[in-house]
């Protein structure tokens, strides 16, 4: 007799009203501190992040600590709420660093388990939004990759996002992870040129520094592909941000934009255009949000979700900041417009945490498919 198999849960794609409340308390936020005025200045400016405004969102509205227990000072939501953040995060193109922090290093941290220790304290300093934390390893490691970028704590690690404003460094190696801090005169920070100007990068350097070590080897690995998989995961959300901006944007401009006493988006070739970008923001959408759902709820099928999502909503981020750029013409090229930030962004994004392709292996593999 064949005992039959309870189905899988059916992923919830729609959003709760209190995920609506916090995208309400977040786009007011960020509409009244990094609208884009504010954001192309300070992309020239010397210091990577507004600290009123990481406060703001880290302590005022308490998003830096979303995933973190109420046992340990958080608000005990899920990757659901954080997802939202971070789409708000992607419209405004805000330079903040919550991805790495209040994400990636954050989940690194709670796959340690635990409520006493280093770990424990450290997650607690970050759900507060008193220092932030990133993990040392390259910004486009995918989570399949994860390997120990350095044997002990010494040598260079080249590309680490949000590095240059970070207070602790989560550095994996052979020995297992240690948790750094940025001040210790064995560690120098180097500013990167990137291509992203609204996150920045640095290279790493360690000389013999003094860690705290959080975990041994085998638990280092575990932890570091969880924060990773959570990371690659929830940019998907990012990008979906950056895709429904573009959109928004592209639309109303070219409804008020007149060429030969019409409005351009009547032209019959940029309504299918724009109709396309509207099917693929759509499914990115729920792309995006069946990740987030899977990584909430632990779902199996949470590193098939991830690649799907970044294999998808990468491209769409891309296309719509490509068209958004295009299709506002000659405006669209200059540097006070805010459409060269996103399609920066989107290039960016679209290499972190795994490039598509690599996603598109991992779907392959993970659905016991045969590779493209």
């Amino acid at each position: 007799m064949t005992v039959p198999t309870q189905p899988p849960a059916t992923p919830d794609l729609l959003y709760s009203q209190d995920e609506e409340d916090l995208r309400s308390a977040v786009r007011a936020l960020l509409a009244d501190r990094a609208d884009a005025p504010t954001v192309i200045a300070a992309t020239e400016a010397d210091t990577p992040y507004d600290l009123r405004l990481w406060e703001a969102l880290a302590t005022g509205i308490g998003a830096a600590g979303l995933l973190v227990p109420e046992k340990l000072g958080g608000q005990g939501a899920s990757h659901r709420e954080a997802a939202v953040v971070l789409e708000e995060l992607g419209r405004s193109v805000a330079p903040a660093p919550y991805l790495t922090s209040s994400v990636v290093a954050t989940e690194t941290l709670l796959a340690l388990g635990g409520e006493d220790g280093p770990a424990a304290e450290l997650l607690r300093e970050l759900a507060s939004g008193a220092r932030t934390a990133v993990l040392a390893v390259p910004f486009a490691t995918p989570p399949a990759g994860a390997d120990t970028a350095l044997t002990s704590l010494d040598g260079t690690v080249r590309g680490v996002a949000d590095a240059a404003a970070a207070d602790v460094l989560l550095v994996p190696t052979a020995e297992g992870l240690y948790a750094v801090e940025v001040t210790d005169p064995g560690v120098a920070v180097q500013p990167l040129v990137p291509l992203d100007l609204t996150r920045p990068l640095a290279a790493v350097t360690l000389t013999g520094a003094a860690g705290t070590l959080l975990a041994d080897a085998d638990a280092s690995a575990t932890a570091v592909r969880r924060g990773l998989l959570a990371g690659a995961g929830l940019l998907a959300s990012e990008q979906l941000g950056i895709a429904e901006w573009c959109l928004t944007e592209t639309v109303r401009y070219t409804r008020e934009r007149h060429q030969f006493n019409r409005p351009v988006g009547s032209f019959q070739s940029l309504k299918h255009r724009m109709a396309q970008l509207w099917l693929e923001v759509v499914s990115a959408r729920a792309a995006a949000r069946n990740a987030a759902d899977a990584l909430a709820t632990g779902s199996p099928d949470a590193p098939l979700a991830v690649a799907v999502a970044q294999a998808y909503c990468s491209r769409v981020a891309v296309h719509a900041a490509e068209e958004c750029v295009q299709l506002h013409g000659g405006i669209g090229m200059t540097w006070e417009h805010p459409a060269h930030l996103y399609l920066k962004r989107a290039k960016a994004d679209s290499v972190a945490y795994g490039s598509a392709g690599s996603h598109r292996e991992a779907v392959a593999e993970l659905a016991e498919l045969p590779a493209p």
